[in-house]
């Protein structure tokens, strides 16, 4: 990675602004049901304590579209945090008021002041200048370690950059590296496993990969147009007609750069998504009245042998719906084979996790990461704002 760190620059004594990734899921009482995100934000933040900075900590949660509300305030997250670290995290009631300010200004090496919801100010999604500089005021130095919220251009992931020194933190510095290797030069064989449920939301991902991997495993919901593609009858099961040519386009495209595509060779049908429809599995076209919902067990077996057989796999997305127990066992064995693959393993997308999560196996995996939509757009080739936004090593 070509961008400064915080390892690049001294931060000793210093007051630093740190653009968390504290999106963590919450429950109807507003407890966090998953801290994942906190825990991979901790390097970065001891290292800051190690180095007796004094820590501003800042992070949306939630969407609540430019206005304070309990629901998505910052509250359990700051406690939650304290709990880990088992030290007092200071908590802001706003982001930007003369109170916060001050706090921010009273900071004792190795302290931490935890803004309030970055989203509650409306011009945080629209990236505005004044509200950057507000944010920016409070801190001689800016780490974005927030992977998550990279390829948005906010006031607190790019707007900042503009009025202090900004560096990497140590998870943004490690996905970066994770993912920059998997496009310039993977481990081979390289199996890229891509589901979900339509293709539009992953096609420049499909495009880019296509060129790269030796394996393209495509499952869910984008097998649908896939095969459809491919003549087949799918009947009433998702299907985008307006990406069929697109579909053909990247089956070309993979014979042409010799990757093996495959998709499901038998489907997980039923009447309706429902835990108590009857299933059938079938190969071949599926008959009306039905939709395809997961993977066959042929195709999850076959899918699993090329995966155990990888040097390296990414996987980004469910084989079905698989928050439906009845549709899960695809996306299910998937997750086991990408655990019991011996080459490196990587995975992206709040689905993927939660399948690893549910089967038990994320301990399992090489690399687990924090940022589902910034991992795809970084392997569509794009450059993240809040990425490119920041200081250059040298």
């Amino acid at each position: 990675m070509d961008k400064a760190t915080i390892k690049d620059i001294d931060v000793k004594g210093k007051k630093v602004l740190v653009r968390v990734d504290f999106n963590v899921p919450l429950d109807e009482q507003g407890n966090i049901t998953d801290d994942t995100r906190i825990r991979a934000a901790l390097p970065t933040i001891q290292y800051l304590m190690e180095q007796d900075c004094r820590i501003i900590l800042m992070s949306h949660l939630g969407r609540p579209k430019g206005e304070y509300s309990t629901k998505y305030s910052m509250k359990p997250v700051a406690e939650r945090l304290s709990d880990i670290l088992q030290k007092e995290i200071k908590q802001a009631k706003d982001c930007i008021s003369e109170e916060t300010k001050q706090m921010a200004k009273e900071l004792q090496s190795g302290e931490i002041l935890l803004l309030e919801n970055t989203r509650f100010y409306p011009g945080e999604t629209k990236n505005d200048s004044e509200l950057a500089k507000e944010l920016a005021s409070m801190g001689e130095i800016f780490v974005n370690d927030a992977f998550g919220a990279a390829h948005r251009a906010h006031s607190s992931t790019v707007g900042v950059t503009d009025y202090v020194p900004a560096v990497a933190g140590f998870l943004l510095e490690k996905e970066l590296a994770i993912l920059t290797e998997v496009l310039e030069k993977p481990d081979r064989p390289f199996t890229a496993v891509i589901g979900g449920a339509k293709v539009s939301d992953k096609i420049m991902v499909l495009k880019n990969l296509v060129t790269k991997v030796d394996n393209l495993i495509i499952g869910g919901g984008m097998a649908n147009t896939f095969l459809k593609a491919r003549g087949m009858s799918m009947a009433d099961s998702l299907v985008e007609e307006d990406k069929l040519e697109l579909a053909k386009e990247i089956e070309a495209e993979a014979k042409a750069y010799g990757a093996n595509l495959l998709l499901p060779v038998d489907l997980v049908i039923a009447e309706e998504m429902s835990e108590d429809v009857q299933i059938q599995i079938v190969r071949g076209d599926v008959p009306a009245g039905y939709k395809a919902l997961d993977i066959g067990s042929s195709s999850a077996i076959a899918f699993a042998q090329i995966i155990k057989n990888s040097a390296l796999v990414l996987w980004n997305g469910p084989m079905g719906v698989f928050e439906i127990d009845k549709f899960a066992r695809g996306t299910e064995v998937i997750a086991r084979a990408v655990a019991e693959c011996p080459g490196k393993t990587i995975v992206g997308g709040g689905d993927s996790v939660a399948a690893i999560e549910k089967v038990g196996v994320a301990d399992a995996i090489d690399h687990v990461s924090t940022g589902g939509g910034a991992s795809l757009e970084f392997l569509e080739g794009k450059v993240l704002p809040g990425v490119a936004a920041l200081q250059d090593k040298n």
